[in-house]
């Protein structure tokens, strides 16, 4: 997103493209100064219509299979705290699909909508614990979140994702920018002091969660567990920590 006509003071962003290694299975995110041309298509290279794109010696697919986006590094690596998504998968989607695209279509983009709506579930409930803690429990908790989204993305079919017709970019680039200026008219004062997006909308309604599950990626460190609690650091594997009662 243009830093022009924001804040000054405004950190830079981090740009952190996942891929799915092939060959594995597991996600990889790539930092700044390793982005390439060949690492951003390998973000979007769909294994049903690419070939894998390899970097170093390792074959790479889309990274949607295993992270839609990776929220995780965006907590722990960056200082901003504030997330904004710009969604080109929809999430609901009216009606039922029957036809045999439509319906290989619909389940790609609920699982690679999984991933975030996992980590968005997650943030919701790092929010209900009274003492998220001081350390990675409440960056998530204290993060940010916005959301970019197009109506029309729910109007466009499975042919729409093959469709490379000059006209047909340049009209999606059009609506992209018109729900960007959209958002920044309505939401610019708001980024950096509240969210935008409630992902309470997210947890199951009428539901309790007692304990918080935190996996630490750093084994030496310590995690949140149940009402704010630090569990045990561990050299091990990660651990799943249950207040005393």
């Amino acid at each position: 997103m243009s830093r022009s006509g924001l804040a000054p003071d405004w950190p830079r962003a981090c740009s952190r493209p996942t891929t799915s290694t092939r060959r594995t299975g597991r996600g990889r995110v790539f930092r700044n100064p390793e982005l390439t041309p060949e690492v951003l298509l390998a973000s979007a290279c769909l294994p049903t219509f690419f070939q894998a794109i390899e970097i170093d010696g390792e074959a790479y697919w889309d990274g949607g299979y295993t992270g839609n986006p990776t929220i995780t590094p965006l907590v722990q690596e960056c200082v901003a705290s504030d997330t904004l998504l710009v969604q080109v998968n929809p999430i609901e989607r009216p009606g039922t699909p029957r036809g045999a695209r439509d319906i290989p279509d619909r389940l790609n983009e609920v699982s690679f909508n999984a991933t975030l709506l996992k980590e968005l579930r997650m943030m919701a409930v790092l929010r209900q614990v009274s003492d998220p803690g001081n350390s990675e429990g409440a960056r998530w908790a204290q993060m940010r979140i916005h959301r970019i989204a197009s109506p029309m993305m729910t109007e466009l079919g499975y042919s729409s994702k093959l469709n490379g017709e000059w006209s047909f970019l340049c009209m999606l680039r059009d609506e992209d920018r018109r729900c960007a200026a959209e958002f920044l008219h309505a939401h610019k004062q708001d980024i950096g002091h509240r969210s935008t997006l409630d992902i309470d909308d997210f947890l199951e309604p009428d539901a309790t969660y007692p304990a918080i599950v935190l996996f630490s990626y750093d084994f030496g460190t310590s995690t949140i567990a149940e009402g704010g609690h630090p569990c045990a650091p561990t050299s091990l594997s990660p651990q799943r920590c249950v207040s005393p009662a």
